[in-house]
Formats: structure tokens, C-alpha cells, sequence
């Protein structure tokens, strides 16, 4: 069976799905894009093998042609777009986060529940991160055991440059949203507080705090740093660090080529994330089109802990407007 998906969002991230789906994903193909620039999502359909095109979200979550949905737009539409398509009974893979407030992610949850009961869930939550061959070795390697207890874990998120309209508040629900929920994923493990705190800001930030530190105590006693740097210029760069009892696991950047130049050595950097995160997203497409392809359950983050990811950043931002104190994280019943 091959899967007719529609992707809703022909920016930087519905292309490069589009793409992904066309060339690298077996039992799917790209059936109907959606953007509210027509021309847009016309040359995005173009390129996934003559899709068709809307400016229309809701027509296309509605056509028959479209069996599940990926949703790639901007995060203030996720909310209503995830729920319009559990409504018309659709698998949906939303993009992270699931909407940018704890209260939206609810009604989404709500949603599901009204639509689906107790029966299969519909909606997957796209944190590649855990499809990452790398950070997949790393739990992997925590849950041996070989080198005792997780104690420290150390997560870090370096950009080139942050995005247009960029806030305090932005770069953790949109940013480090990531870290929160590698973190407890990693650890297994839900964090239960968080505090917020500020360096001397870049002067290449434009109007909001850059970088920004974020502590993160987990319920089993681990305490881990969450660094967000938007504005690093250097390269698109993340590193994440395991403290062990015994010993220290670190995710390596998955360089294949060393350059030796003008008397030099050194490895290239990704301008952002999509080299870094390629194989990730290819690998998570992939494991949501075979469960659905299978009629199992998705193996990919569920809105579950979307809402628990968005509860820790509520946290986060609670925080961030209250000095740097400690807040609990709450995680609201659905």
C-alpha cells in the first residue's frame, strides 16, 4: 500500500519533507501540498513528483486523495491543523512543538480523545532527535549501565543566526523545546523543575536574550543544562554530554571528511540543522509511514509528550519572568 500524504507548509521544513517522502521514503508519496502562497506550494508539489497544490489547509486535510497529513507550517497554526485533521479521522505529523502554548496543546489532546477514545492514536509528534543515530547510541549506552548512573547531562543548541521576530520566550518553545524533550527521553526520566538564567546577552541578538541557560532536574536526581544560542554565527552545532558514575558519553558531530588547508586541520560545520539532522528525519519519516502502512501504533513522540515537552517550557518561561527562580513543572491532566 502506498501512503498519499499531504503536507501543509511549503517552507524550509514542508520542502525538505516533500523532498524526503519523493526520493527517500518507501510506501508513501506526496499527494497534495498546502501553503498560503499558492506559487509556493505549487513548486514545492512540482519537485515531489506533480502533486497537486493549494492555498487551502483544510482542503486538503478534506480531500480524499490525502490519507494522513504532516504539518510543517508555522507553529500557531499547529493547534487548529492537528485537530481539523484528527476530526476527519487522519493520521497527522505534526512538526514540533504541538502548539506553542500548554493550553493549546491541551485542546489538542482533548481532540484526539473525543475522536479516537480508547482506540489507536492518531497523532505522531515530529522530535527527530530520537531518531537520531547518534542520540539513539547515547540512551542506549545510559541504559547498559557500563559506566553506573546518568548524574550530569550537559545539552547544547548553537545556531548561525535566530530567525526573524525571535523573543525570550520563542527560543525556548521553539528551540530548546528540542533539549526538553531529549533530556527525560534520554534519562527516561520526567523533569519535575526548571530554572532560567541569563548571560550578558550577544550584541548580535536582535531585541531578546541570547544565549540562554535553562537547568533541568529530572526525577531521578539527575540535573542537566540546557544551553540555547541562536546566534553563535559559527556553524549550526549540537553537542550533548552524559555524565556516568564511571565514566562520560558525548554525542560526536557526524563529520565524514577532515579538511588540511593553509596549515590547518579541521572539520566543516552545517549552516543549519538539516545536514546535521538528515539521516534523523528520513529514519522518523520512515518508522511513521511503515506503522501506518502495518496498522501498529507510531514509534515516533506521541502528543503526550508534546504536552509534557510544552509543560516543562511553560515552566521554563514561568522561570525566565519571575528571576530565575525554581518552578515545578506541572503537566495538566487531559
Amino acid at each position: 500500500m502506498t501512503i498519499r500524504v499531504g503536507i501543509i507548509g511549503a517552507g524550509i521544513m514542508g520542502a525538505d519533507h516533500a523532498r524526503i517522502i519523493h526520493r527517500f521514503v518507501s510506501g508513501a508519496e506526496v499527494s497534495f501540498v498546502a501553503d498560503i502562497d499558492l506559487a509556493r506550494a505549487r513548486s514545492v508539489a512540482a519537485t515531489a513528483g506533480g502533486a497537486a497544490a493549494t492555498d487551502d489547509p483544510l482542503a486538503l486535510i478534506a480531500d480524499p486523495a490525502v490519507d494522513a497529513v504532516l504539518v510543517a507550517s508555522h507553529d500557531s497554526t499547529h493547534a487548529e491543523l492537528v485537530i481539523a485533521s484528527v476530526n476527519a479521522g487522519k493520521p497527522v505529523l505534526c512538526e514540533k512543538p504541538l502548539a506553542p502554548t500548554l493550553d493549546e496543546c491541551v485542546r489538542v489532546l482533548a481532540a484526539q480523545r473525543s475522536a479516537v477514545g480508547d482506540g489507536p492514536e492518531l497523532i505522531s509528534l515530529g522530535f527527530m532527535r530520537r531518531f537520531d543515530p547518534g542520540y539513539v547510541e547515547l540512551k542506549a549506552a545510559i541504559g547498559s549501565g557500563a559506566h553506573g548512573l546518568a548524574v550530569l547531562v550537559h545539552s547544547v543548541g548553537r545556531g548561525v543566526s535566530s530567525g526573524p521576530g525571535s523573543t525570550n520566550a520563542s527560543s525556548v518553545t521553539n528551540s530548546a523545546i528540542h533539549d526538553l524533550d531529549i533530556v527525560p527521553w534520554l534519562l527516561d526520566s520526567p523533569v519535575v523543575e526548571v530554572s532560567w538564567h541569563a548571560p550578558r546577552s550577544s550584541s548580535l541578538a536582535d531585541g531578546f536574550q541570547d544565549p540562554q541557560l535553562m537547568l533541568l532536574r529530572t526525577a531521578d536526581g539527575v540535573l542537566s543544562t540546557v544551553e540555547t544560542f541562536l546566534n553563535a554565527r559559527y556553524g549550526y552545532d549540537v553537542r550533548c554530554e552524559i555524565v556516568c558514575e564511571t565514566g562520560v558519553l558525548a554525542l560526536t558531530e557526524p563529520s565524514r571528511t577532515i579538511h588540511d588547508s593553509g596549515l590547518r586541520r579541521g572539520t566543516a560545520y552545517a549552516a543549519d540543522w538539516r545536514p546535521r539532522f538528515v539521516d534523523a528525519y528520513r529514519l522518523e519519516v520512515q518508522a511513521w509511514v511503515d506503522a501506518l502502512n502495518s496498522g501498529t501504533a507510531s514509534p515516533l513522540a506521541t502528543a503526550a509528550d508534546g504536552l509534557r515537552a510544552s509543560a516543562v517550557a511553560a515552566a521554563v518561561i514561568a522561570s525566565m519572568n519571575d528571576g530565575g527562580r525554581t518552578v515545578a513543572v506541572t503537566v495538566p491532566s487531559v
